[in-house]
């Protein structure tokens, strides 16, 4: 199958449209650089501490966030990009990866996301799926899938806004020290 173009990583959702639910502002997603490093670690630490949505126990440094944004290679098609909020402060980030390296799956990727604790319900999520799925698709991806652990109520809902189909649950598949948490496993296709 022949790639379309793709749209510039720099990506402005104008809130006003109605399928953001009247949100009142407006976000800029754009491609995540070296900058932006410290606060896509402290977001994705945030999750770790919190639980529930990553299976790391420890936080991550510095370099191990450096070393998993550049493991998205080529970049032109396997993107990592940051949501900033109407002060250019990062809101969140999402990404699209190989889905296994394997190259008969080259046609199916997996998105991930993660939203800072404080800007958490306010779109950011929903808008990062929305911008992922659209760049799947831009890259003439076929599938998208998503692993999140079962209890993970918004990301779940989240799936669903987008019309995902759940196609497994591995039961007890991770233990945080706590508890055991179950992983389901999403697709859409594209």
């Amino acid at each position: 199958m022949p790639r379309r173009p793709f749209a510039t990583l720099r990506y402005i959702i104008d809130m006003a449209n109605e399928q953001w639910d009247g949100a009142e502002r407006g976000f800029v997603i754009r491609d995540a650089t070296d900058s932006d490093l410290s606060a896509v670690t402290d977001i994705y630490n945030q999750a770790v501490i919190a639980g529930g949505a990553t299976a790391d126990l420890v936080p991550r440094t510095l370099e191990q966030r450096r070393e998993w944004v550049e493991s998205h290679a080529p970049r032109v098609d396997y993107p990592v990009v940051v949501i900033e909020d109407e002060a250019g402060h990062i809101a969140g980030f999402g990404s699209l990866s190989r889905f296994h390296p394997r190259e008969a799956y080259d046609g199916v990727v997996e998105l991930s996301y993660y939203i800072a604790g404080g800007a958490q319900h306010h779109g950011y999520g929903t808008a990062l799926v929305a911008w992922l799925l659209d760049a799947a698709r831009q890259r003439s991806r076929r599938i998208a899938t998503a692993l999140i652990f079962a209890d993970n109520k918004g990301s779940i809902a989240l799936m669903r806004r987008f019309a995902f189909t759940r196609f497994g649950l591995l039961p007890r598949a991770c233990y945080d020290s706590k508890r055991y948490l179950d992983m389901s496993y999403w697709y859409k296709e594209l």
